[in-house]
């Protein structure tokens, strides 16, 4: 089992950048996938981005691709996610989420274990 812990939330303007911090406790986190996800007022909880278990490959959502970048160290059990050029559409509260699952998914069932969410705030 592994707990997870957001942090790096906050308020921007738009093309300003934030990195959001997943730190992760309990053991063999580099044993899990990893990804992010987000959700906006009356929405859906979608797939943001997501990396293997060695970190060497990585996936990402259309909308941001480009602007976006995970990463993970597993030495310090953090996974994080570099927002660029912020769109007031990226508002949301992201969560960070990890899976045992053999193979990428980009459904919320495919992972198994979630942090609490943090905050992120985007001004036109």
């Amino acid at each position: 089992q592994v707990q997870l812990g957001e942090s790096g939330g906050g308020l921007v303007q738009a093309g300003e950048s934030l990195r959001l911090f997943c730190a992760a406790s309990g053991r063999s986190f580099s044993s899990y996938r990893m990804g992010w996800f987000r959700q906006a007022p009356g929405k859906e909880r979608e797939f943001v981005a997501a990396i293997s278990r060695s970190g060497s490959t990585t996936y990402y959502a259309d909308s941001v691709t480009g602007r976006f970048t995970i990463s993970r160290d597993n030495a310090k059990n953090t996974v994080y996610l570099q927002m660029d050029s912020l769109k007031p559409e990226d508002a949301a509260v992201y969560y960070c989420a990890a899976s045992q699952r053999l193979r990428h998914g980009t459904g919320t069932n495919e992972y198994d274990y979630w942090g609490q969410g943090t905050q992120v705030t985007v001004s036109s």
